[in-house]
C-alpha cells in the first residue's frame, strides 16, 4: 500500500488499539488488513474525502464474497477508525455512523460433554515429550476458562498455587481474579520442575528465554497462540472427538458446565472477562438445550409422547 494520509493515520490508529486500549496483536494485524482493503477499494483517499457512498459501496463490493460476520468486522474496523479520527478532531463527521451492521448468523459456540472434557484433559501421558506442560495447559483453559491470548501471556507471579487463584490481563488490558481448580493447581505443580529445567538448559545454549512465562516451548521461550491450538488439535484428533476441538472448546465447556451445575449469568459474565452480558448470554441457549434434552429422556411424560 502506497504512503500517504489514509496509511499515516491508520498506523498511528493501530499503535493506539495496541499501546492503548491493549489489543492482541492478532486484532490489530486483522483491524489493520481491513484497514488497508477499504483503502485500496477506494484508492488510497485522504480522510477527509471519504463520505457515507464511499464507505456504503465498499461494504456492498465485499458482501459477496464474505459472511455477515466477516462484513460486520470490517465495517467494525472502519467504524473504530472513523470513531478514532473524530475524537482526535481529524475529520468533523462519521461517514460510518449511518451505516447498519449486517444482519449476523446466530452463533452458537462449539463445546465438550463433561466426560469428553475430562477425557481430552487425561490424554497427554508419560509417552509425549511435554505432557506436564500440556496437561497443565489444558488444565488450566478448562479449569479456569481462559482464552488462549491469556493463557500464552500467563506469567508465573500471576499464579496462587495456595489459594488456587489467578490474576488474568484480559482484553483491555483488563485484569480479573479467576479460581483455577484443584486438578489445574496439581497440573502446574506438576510442570514446574520441568519448566526450570528448559530455562537452565536455554540459558546454557546461551539462547533467549522467557523467564517470566508460566509456559514455554522447548528452547525456553514463550509459547504462541498456535502452539496451544497445535497441542489440543493433537489430543483431540487422538480421542476421534466428533467436534473439532480448539483451546475456545474449553473454555465453552467451561462456560457451559457452570451453568448446567446451577451458576448463575451474572457470576460466570465475571470468570469469562465479557465486558457485556450479552455476550455471555450465548450460553444459555446451550444450557437451555441440554435442559430440554434431559427433560426428553427422562420425563414420563416426554416419554408417553414418543411412544404415542
Amino acid at each position: 500500500m502506497p504512503e500517504g494520509e489514509f496509511d499515516s493515520y491508520s498506523r498511528r490508529f493501530l499503535r493506539w488499539l495496541e499501546e492503548e486500549k491493549g489489543y492482541s496483536v492478532n486484532t490489530v494485524i486483522s483491524y489493520g488488513r481491513d484497514l488497508a482493503e477499504f483503502a485500496e477499494f477506494a484508492g488510497f483517499p485522504g480522510v477527509r474525502t471519504i463520505d457515507v457512498a464511499m464507505v456504503r459501496g465498499f461494504v456492498y463490493s465485499i458482501h459477496s464474497r464474505n459472511s455477515p460476520a466477516s462484513v460486520a468486522r470490517e465495517l467494525s474496523a472502519l467504524r473504530s477508525f472513523f470513531r478514532f479520527l473524530v475524537r482526535n478532531k481529524v475529520v468533523d463527521i462519521d461517514p460510518v455512523a449511518v451505516i447498519s451492521m449486517p444482519k449476523r448468523d446466530h452463533y452458537m459456540p462449539a463445546f465438550l460433554t463433561v466426560d469428553e472434557t475430562f477425557a481430552l484433559l487425561e490424554a497427554p501421558n508419560p509417552e509425549d515429550r511435554f505432557w506436564r506442560r500440556d496437561r497443565a495447559i489444558m488444565e488450566v483453559l478448562y479449569g479456569a476458562g481462559l482464552r488462549v491470548a491469556e493463557l500464552v501471556d500467563l506469567d508465573l507471579v500471576r499464579i496462587d498455587l495456595a489459594d488456587g487463584m489467578i490474576r488474568v490481563l484480559g482484553k483491555g488490558k483488563k485484569e480479573r481474579l479467576v479460581p483455577m481448580g484443584r486438578a489445574a493447581v496439581e497440573s502446574v505443580a506438576a510442570w514446574l520442575p520441568e519448566r526450570i529445567s528448559i530455562l537452565r538448559r536455554g540459558v546454557a545454549r546461551g539462547g533467549e528465554v522467557a523467564e517470566g512465562a508460566l509456559f514455554l516451548n522447548l528452547r525456553g521461550g514463550r509459547l504462541t497462540t498456535r502452539s496451544v491450538e497445535r497441542l489440543v488439535e493433537q489430543y483431540s484428533s487422538r480421542l476421534g472427538l466428533a467436534v473439532r476441538v480448539t483451546p475456545h472448546s474449553l473454555r465453552h465447556s467451561f462456560a457451559t458446565h457452570l451453568l448446567e451445575m446451577g451458576a448463575d449469568l451474572r457470576t460466570v459474565q465475571e470468570l469469562l472477562g465479557h465486558a457485556s452480558l450479552s455476550t455471555t448470554q450465548r450460553y444459555t441457549h446451550l444450557n437451555m438445550e441440554h435442559l430440554a434434552g434431559v427433560y426428553d429422556r427422562a420425563h414420563p411424560m416426554a416419554f408417553s409422547r414418543k411412544k404415542e
